[in-house]
């Protein structure tokens, strides 16, 4: 009961968050992930869920990575005096969420993906193409350089580099990703989030307050070329809020969403089924083949266009993501987070987004890329399409929303596949 009750509660306790972010303005600007991962914490915290003894602690920090022991290994250590009957619970307890957040990441992306009009994007990033391109240049040497400068300072600073150039390239579902792919640990990935979303909202007040005078001195002015015509409700679609959950439960969107759900479980075990066929040789590869073939067929699903104008889908995807967020947040405690390292980490960070920046702005002045188009391009490489109108509206020109949203969509598109090559690659350093 105890367990059935655990399920029910991460399933729908973001309903409440929701309501929460709804009702109160000043949560809203924190935005539904944010409070997901509080809120999980606080229950990581303040000793909801049953500790396990040092033995259980012990044996599962032999095998870093993994949230949960098999059932055989933990009799054995209570057979052997290593471990108390109560360690079964604590790892059942660890198994469901471990189970519970991976599912819920899994089914997340192909939603993600499916309402991405990639073709018509690929059409408009025409325009700052080479914006674009710059970007992704940029996130990949400062992210490499940053690995080389680290990687003796904390342990699989590979990981780390993979992480952050999905982040970099994609979004917040990237990283998330990145975690199930290279079997980051919760406490990690909960301290690498939150240093995300400390340093990504200096950036973003930069961007909307100071940035526009600062780059348009450094570098050439905006110059209307004609404008793009574009279709409005494809630009409405793609950066309406990602915490805009209304109307989903209207009987003619829950059908549809209930048959993209559905679409989104044959993706994710024909993904799973894949990762089945990897040799025993090759293990630690398993969980990259099965993310990297759900992205791709959510991709290829994108195409189907009765897929793809189904309403709200991305929003569905959004709600397995909060359920991800308050799962993955409750596996760990503040109290034993954060540690003397941490400063080289806020450092590395840095390093990733102000890094990458500043090459961006150097390659953009000798491709004489325009001031506009090249903060557009930053904003949805650094943050993702919903911020693109944001800034646009503090540079004070719509045209390079097109620009930027295309690039946001590319980057959704193009960041398990960057950020798992990188890591892959620079793991043999």
């Amino acid at each position: 009961m105890k367990i059935v009750l655990l399920i029910l509660f991460y399933l729908f306790f973001p309903l409440v968050i929701i309501w929460i972010c709804k009702k109160w303005s000043f949560l809203k600007k924190l935005g539904t992930i944010v409070l997901a991962y509080a809120f999980g914490l606080l229950l990581g915290t303040i000793g909801v869920f049953p500790k396990g003894s040092d033995g259980y602690k012990l044996a599962l920090a032999d095998r870093p990575g993994e949230a949960a022991l098999e059932v055989s290994v933990i009799e054995t250590l209570i057979s052997e005096g290593k471990a108390v009957p109560q360690d079964l619970m604590v790892n059942k307890i660890a198994s469901v969420k471990d189970s519970l957040y991976t599912a819920a990441l899994l089914l997340a992306f192909p939603l993600l993906l499916f309402s991405l009009d990639l073709k018509k994007w690929l059409k408009y990033a025409k325009n700052g193409f080479l914006s674009v391109a710059l970007a992704l240049v940029a996130g990949i040497v400062m992210v490499t350089i940053g690995f080389f400068i680290w990687k003796n300072t904390f342990p699989d600073t590979w990981k780390l580099a993979g992480m952050f150039e999905g982040i970099y390239t994609g979004g917040s579902p990237n990283f998330a990703a990145l975690k199930l792919v290279l079997n980051v640990d919760a406490d990690r990935f909960i301290i690498l989030n939150t240093y995300d979303m400390i340093v990504g909202a200096f950036l973003v007040l930069f961007f909307i307050t100071v940035a526009p005078r600062i780059f348009r001195s450094l570098l050439p002015q905006y110059q209307e070329k004609g404008g793009i015509a574009y279709d409005e409700e494809l630009v409405k679609k793609e950066t309406e809020g990602l915490d805009d959950f209304s109307g989903m439960l209207e009987r003619k969107k829950i059908v549809p969403l209930l048959k993209a759900f559905g679409i989104s479980i044959i993706i994710v075990a024909i993904g799973a089924g894949l990762s089945f066929l990897v040799p025993p040789e090759y293990k630690p590869y398993k969980n990259a083949v099965a993310v990297l073939s759900i992205t791709t067929l959510g991709i290829l699903a994108s195409m189907i266009k009765p897929i793809n104008k189904i309403e709200k889908t991305f929003q569905f995807g959004m709600y397995l993501i909060l359920i991800f967020s308050l799962t993955v947040a409750s596996m760990s405690d503040l109290r034993t987070m954060f540690n003397k390292g941490m400063l080289d980490l806020i450092l590395f960070i840095s390093w990733c987004y102000f890094g990458s920046l500043l090459l961006h702005i150097i390659l953009a002045r000798i491709f004489r890329i325009d001031a506009d188009n090249f903060l557009i391009t930053a904003t949805a490489f650094i943050f993702s399409p919903p911020f693109v109108p944001l800034v646009a509206n503090a540079l004070r020109n719509k045209n390079v929303i097109v620009t930027g949203i295309a690039g946001g969509v590319i980057g959704y598109v193009l960041g398990n596949y960057f950020g798992t090559t990188l890591a892959l690659i620079l793991q043999r350093f």
